[in-house]
């Protein structure tokens, strides 16, 4: 059964950096009863991540870079390794990833192939993520990456060994959920 929802009021708690919200509404129960509830939601828009493989040496393409919110959680030097992802902005998944892909690591893929797309943390966060993966080699790396100065970031670009990047994620030294989520996809489609 598919819940009737009946959104009250929204109310913008931050409009900073992006947008949180707190939305009071009613939510219609298995007995047909109405429940009220209050809850926030951030909306930062949708995304996009790729994993660069390359069969031939087995090697994976990751980035590096410190992220404040793990660094506030526990993480304590905030750096995490991650599969290059952007913010779509008011472009198409595609042109987002292809262009994210530049920046970040300094390749121009030829072929992206799209393989899904997910809600990477539904109970607060709105956005989706749209999941890509592209083989890469050598003479498709046309600059440094790094990401963009002006955008704030500071990223190390990372060539890893397939195998080493799985054995990483086993003993927590890759933690981020999107970069295990296309680690896997490679190898249970035994891309690699």
């Amino acid at each position: 059964m598919t819940p009737a929802i009946r959104i009250n009021n929204t109310e913008i708690l931050s409009n900073n950096w992006y947008t949180l919200k707190k939305v009071n509404f009613e939510i219609q129960q298995k007995d047909g009863s109405w429940q009220t509830q209050s809850r926030e939601a951030y909306d930062r828009g949708n995304g996009a991540t790729i994993l660069l493989y390359n069969k031939e040496q087995r090697t994976v393409i990751l980035t590096k870079q410190f992220r404040m919110p793990t660094y506030i959680n526990g993480n304590p030097t905030g750096m995490l390794i991650e599969a290059c992802a952007g913010l779509l902005d008011k472009d198409n998944a595609e042109d987002c990833i292809r262009r994210e892909t530049e920046e970040e690591t300094g390749f121009k893929v030829k072929e992206v192939k799209k393989v899904f797309e997910a809600y990477m943390s539904p109970g607060s966060v709105t956005e989706i993520l749209h999941f890509f993966v592209a083989e890469y080699n050598k003479d498709q790396k046309i600059g440094e990456g790094g990401g963009l100065h002006e955008e704030q970031e500071n990223i190390e670009v990372m060539e890893i060994d397939f195998e080493k990047a799985l054995a990483m994620m086993e003993s927590g030294e890759i933690r981020d959920g999107k970069t295990i989520i296309l680690l896997q996809y490679v190898k249970l489609q035994g891309l690699m």
